[in-house]
């Protein structure tokens, strides 16, 4: 779908026409888009694993645990999405042999999921694959890529993800930011 014009530039002209300017109008609608292309790049990387990016993020999540589980409410919590999402997340790693669920010690009613060596080996292959492709980010220097880190923290504070950061995050630092 190679189009020879902007589609974005051109529904900015419109709206400017009809509303006047937004240049958030345009950055909202070019990072909606630019999510649509990573998702199915990212996907597409990931399907000879038999992983979307959705799942794969868990099983990274659990490959970063200590014990290698975690309950599935801290996943949600986590991954920053809806215990629906989670459940269903699970249920298919699960049923692929990735992921194995296990009642919770600490939380009687609770459970864990548990990563499996079929799980963590999976990730590994996949993570080299993602690491090739650069995330699907490949346009953008290292510099440029902490810079649309920094401008996405400042959102995600703004609207309550979690608390300002004390500090700058500092590129390669080893906590991993």
């Amino acid at each position: 779908m190679n189009l020879p014009f902007d589609p974005i530039e051109r529904a900015h002209d419109n709206w400017t026409r009809r509303w006047g300017p937004s240049p958030a109008m345009a950055a909202v609608t070019s990072v909606m888009r630019a999510q649509q292309i990573l998702i199915g790049e990212l996907d597409g990387a990931l399907k000879p694993f038999g992983l979307t990016f959705a799942r794969y993020e868990a099983l990274v999540l659990l490959t970063f645990s200590t014990s290698g589980s975690l309950p599935l409410g801290k996943i949600g919590e986590r991954l920053m999405v809806h215990p629906t999402s989670v459940t269903n997340t699970i249920d298919r790693l699960e049923g692929q042999g990735f992921v194995l669920r296990r009642p919770n010690p600490s939380d009687g009613r609770g459970v864990l999921a548990e990563i499996t060596d079929a799980g963590r080996e999976v990730t590994e292959r996949a993570t080299r694959v993602l690491l090739d492709l650069d995330f699907g980010l490949g346009c953008y220097s290292d510099e440029e890529l902490w810079d649309m880190h920094r401008m996405f923290t400042r959102l995600r504070v703004d609207f309550g993800d979690f608390p300002e950061p004390a500090a700058e995050p500092v590129a390669g630092a080893a906590d991993g930011r």
